[in-house]
């Protein structure tokens, strides 16, 4: 058997400047919040962050890690629009690339399967297109010759998600009501790191949920780590809802304070 267990500061230790970098979780839901805190404690930084953003975004712009963002949102949930994130975009701190949730997800499976670009109806008639003006579009082969849009795959250095249980050898499982597109996000990665709320053994991943909640599998996945409450102030239900009251001294903390607070050492701060 693999042991692929390791720390969050052997994963993140694994990354380098430039990458690019996804996230997994959705907004302020499952996201791998451990693994970014390690990250912010390392000097890594020109990142390009692929994300269904939540604190994930917010933290790494406010910290000045990213050059340029991939997302079809970047939201708190019970907070509309992340702060941090905005107060980086306002001050142009980093490129954006906005585009449509159905986009993003075959953007990912594309990359998944080793296709350069999928086809796609969304994104068709509206704005999407003219933001994104490097976008393509692509004519059906077939009697019918319909148009679609030729959306690039998210090809990916690395990515980080979290989830509820895994293995040693990489199988994750989540018990919530939603995967998001996790397993994409480590099918698209040339290396993915996992977090989860505990390490089990393989035979207890099919105990507590059907064999279908095992969202990740192990040839995908170059790391685990162990780490309770890892995704917490977002949320990873069954085992915890989000911490609203954390998130919310986040929203109203001026970012060096709270890197200062919660990061320690200061090396949040943006660089």
């Amino acid at each position: 058997m693999t042991d692929k267990t390791m720390t969050a500061d052997e994963a993140v230790a694994r990354l380098t400047s430039g990458m690019t970098l996804g996230i997994g979780g959705w907004g302020s839901r499952r996201k791998p919040m451990a693994l970014v805190g390690a990250l912010l404690r390392t000097a890594v930084t020109d990142l390009t962050v692929v994300s269904c953003g939540g604190p994930d975004v917010g933290m790494l712009a406010a910290a000045g890690r990213v050059r340029r963002l991939v997302a079809p949102f970047v939201t708190l949930d019970s907070v509309p629009l992340e702060p941090h994130y905005r107060a980086a975009r306002e001050q142009g701190a980093l490129e954006l690339t906005e585009i449509d949730e159905a986009m993003f997800l075959w953007g990912l499976r594309a990359a998944a399967h080793r296709m350069p670009f999928l086809p796609v109806r969304a994104g068709l008639g509206s704005d999407v297109m003219r933001i994104n003006p490097g976008l393509r579009t692509v004519t059906s082969p077939y009697e019918d010759g319909e148009t679609f849009v030729a959306v690039p795959a998210l090809r990916l250095d690395a990515a980080l998600v979290h989830v509820n249980r895994a293995d040693r050898r990489g199988n994750g499982q989540y018990l919530g009501p939603d995967p998001y597109f996790d397993d994409l996000f480590c099918e698209a990665a040339d290396t993915a790191y996992v977090s989860c709320e505990r390490i089990v053994d393989t035979a207890e991943l099919t105990k507590e949920a059907a064999p279908q909640t095992l969202l990740i599998k192990r040839h995908t996945v170059t790391g685990v780590v162990e780490a309770p409450n890892g995704a917490h102030f977002t949320s990873c239900t069954p085992d915890y809802g989000r911490d609203e009251a954390a998130q919310r001294e986040y929203v109203s903390t001026p970012w060096p304070v709270y890197a200062e607070r919660h990061l320690g050492r200061g090396e949040g701060s943006r660089t």
